[in-house]
């Protein structure tokens, strides 16, 4: 366990309002005594009560380098269970990275990323789990990811982890008590409740597991591509979902040569647009490396909007493109609704089995039902947090999809009528994947990797 004192600025480097520079450690209170002067005279805060704010300056070898308050917090009841100091200065970035090497010369180190939420889980304050969600607060870029992982960091996910692997520990216990001592404890007809006790446990993973697709698009977003031939209104129905002119708009067939990303918010989900090169065969070098470009990122899309004129007929680029899509999930939009129709939802429907709406990027019309229409393809119509949570993390997946592995192999030996002691073995396993989850048993390595992926300061 690391006993040396570590400090960061743990708010954004810029001018601002305030800046914070975090001290947590054995020595925080020492450091803060030596640079820390009172307004009415000095005074050691090592002596004050814990969780208490303290207005004065920060002094450099007698120099005043910054008017401050200093929040004093004493181990344990504080975020890394150590003594913790927080220096709220000017937001300056000259100031707050004075007041940063003054501490560092006054006995601390500078922070790793991630460090702060480290000692934590270390300290036992965290679960591996609620660790991995602090991150994901963070990083959350809509309500739904944000509000998923509040419920993982108030310990949803790990009451569920909890609760599975007490069911099998419990069964793992009675088979070695039944092994140890056969007179008194007897295994007749104990395959069967066990049985049934993993089939309750297997629909739970396999639930949080197929669930888990969903949690992936909650945090990552749906990867979207526009495509379609040029002058199809593309690059309009990007500027219509983003609300701005992002994507340069002309009468001009081809203007689109290189993709456009954008990310949008929608009813709580993320879209990662990419506006493509309009599909057509070209002469033009330029052009056909764009739509090459646009080809590729269709293989790899979550969700493809493929836009029709539909004021103008369909034609053999309109063929190669239903053939790219054809196994994709897609959404055939019928653009420029408001002039006169030659493509119809009837000719559409001959032609591919995917959703076809009607739109108007120009004026904005149809994109409600192009909305719902999302929800429908990727939630089901809805898309709400239920009592539990959504499982995010890829990490987590893989060790529910080991546990539930390792459950349907104590099912098998069950019925070839293996020996109990062998039901203890593949138990026993999706018992270590689980805790692997919550930081039971985690290599060294893992973590190290895991929180390099926080951001400095926390």
């Amino acid at each position: 366990m690391n006993t040396d004192t570590i400090a960061a600025i743990a708010t954004g480097l810029s001018n601002a309002g305030i800046s914070i520079i975090r001290i947590s450690g054995d020595d925080s209170l020492k450091i803060i005594d030596r640079i820390y002067q009172s307004k009415n005279g000095n005074k050691l805060l090592s002596k004050e009560n814990s969780h208490t704010i303290h207005y004065g300056y920060i002094v450099d070898n007698g120099e005043i380098i910054d008017e401050v308050m200093v929040a004093i917090m004493k181990a344990p009841a504080t975020y890394t269970r150590e003594d913790v100091v927080e220096i709220d200065c000017h937001g300056g970035i000259v100031v707050t990275k004075k007041i940063l090497e003054i501490v560092l010369k006054n006995g601390a180190r500078i922070a790793e990323p991630g460090e702060f939420t480290k000692r934590a889980f270390l300290n036992g304050r965290i679960d591996l789990s609620q660790a991995e969600a602090i991150c994901d607060i963070i990083q959350a870029k809509n309500e739904l990811a944000l509000k998923n992982s509040i419920n993982q960091l108030k310990g949803k996910e790990y009451e569920i982890i909890c609760d599975l692997r007490n069911g099998i520990l419990r069964d793992i216990a009675y088979i070695e008590a039944a092994l140890d001592d056969p007179e008194h404890i007897s295994l007749e007809g104990f395959d069967m409740q066990l049985r049934e006790n993993i089939e309750k446990e297997t629909k739970l993973i396999e639930r949080l597991i197929s669930e888990s697709k969903n949690g992936k698009i909650i945090k990552e977003g749906i990867k979207t591509i526009i495509v379609g031939k040029p002058n199809a209104g593309k690059s309009s129905l990007l500027n219509c979902l983003v609300g701005e002119e992002r994507a340069i708009v002309t009468d001009i067939a081809g203007t689109t040569r290189d993709t456009l990303e954008e990310t949008i918010n929608l009813n709580g989900i993320t879209l990662n647009i990419i506006d493509t090169a309009g599909i057509r065969k070209t002469e033009d070098l330029i052009e056909k490396i764009g739509v090459e470009k646009a080809l590729r990122f269709v293989t790899d899309a979550d969700l493809v909007l493929y836009v029709i004129d539909s004021s103008t007929n369909l034609d053999e680029n309109d063929e190669e493109i239903f053939r790219i899509i054809q196994d994709k999930k897609a959404i055939i939009l019928l653009n420029k609704s408001d002039l006169k129709p030659m493509v119809s939802k009837e000719i559409i429907k001959e032609k591919s089995k995917h959703p076809i709406l009607q739109i108007s990027a120009k004026d904005n019309l149809g994109l409600d039902e192009f909305e719902k229409k999302i929800m429908d393809m990727f939630f089901q119509g809805e898309l709400s947090l239920h009592e539990d949570i959504y499982i995010t993390n890829e990490r987590h997946r893989m060790e529910l999809s080991n546990a539930l592995e390792s459950l349907k192999l104590v099912t098998q030996s069950i019925d070839s009528g293996m020996p109990e002691d062998f039901f203890s073995i593949d138990l026993m396993n999706a018992y270590e994947a689980l805790g692997r989850i919550i930081g039971e048993n985690v290599e060294e390595d893992l973590v190290n990797m895991i929180f390099k992926e926080f951001c400095m300061g926390k």
